[in-house]
C-alpha cells in the first residue's frame, strides 16, 4: 500500500518530538499499513498485522464496561526493551508506536492523542469490498 505523503510530516513530528520512538506506523482495522515513519516497510506490515488482533481483543476487553460501547482508545503493552502503544485515530483507522524503555510514557500518550485529534479525519480507512477500499 502506498504511503501516505501527506502523513508523513506529521508522523515525523511525533516520532520527532517523543525521544526513544522508534517506529510509528498507521494501519486499518484490518490490518494493512496506511503510513509508516522510522521503520521499513516489512517491519511497518508486520505491526499493523499484528496490531488487527490486538485492537480484536481490545474490543472484546472494552464490552466488559458498560459505557465503552465496545470502543477501544488506547492498548499499551510494556515488553522487555521497551513499549507498544496502539490509539484508535478515526473510523477503521489506528495509530501505533513502538518506543524504547527510556520512553516518557505520559509525554508519548498526550502526542498520540494531539496528532489524533489534529489529523483523526485523515486516519479514516473506508470500508473495503472484496479487498479493494470503497
Amino acid at each position: 500500500m502506498a504511503q501516505r505523503a501527506d502523513m508523513d510530516w506529521m508522523l515525523r513530528d511525533l516520532a520527532e518530538s517523543v525521544p526513544e520512538t522508534r517506529h510509528v506506523v498507521v494501519l486499518s482495522s484490518d490490518g494493512l499499513r496506511m503510513a509508516q515513519h522510522g521503520t521499513e516497510p516489512d517491519t511497518a506490515d508486520r505491526l499493523a498485522a499484528a496490531c488487527a488482533g490486538l485492537q480484536s481483543l481490545a474490543k472484546s476487553i472494552a464490552s466488559v464496561f458498560p459505557d465503552s460501547n465496545g470502543k477501544m482508545r488506547m492498548l499499551v503493552i510494556e515488553v522487555s526493551g521497551g513499549f507498544f502503544y496502539l490509539m484508535a485515530a478515526g473510523a477503521g483507522a489506528y495509530l501505533a508506536v513502538a518506543a524504547d524503555e527510556g520512553v516518557d510514557a505520559g509525554l508519548m500518550g498526550q502526542r498520540m492523542r494531539d496528532l489524533v485529534a489534529r489529523i483523526g479525519a485523515h486516519l479514516t480507512s473506508p470500508p473495503r469490498s472484496d479487498g479493494q477500499a470503497i
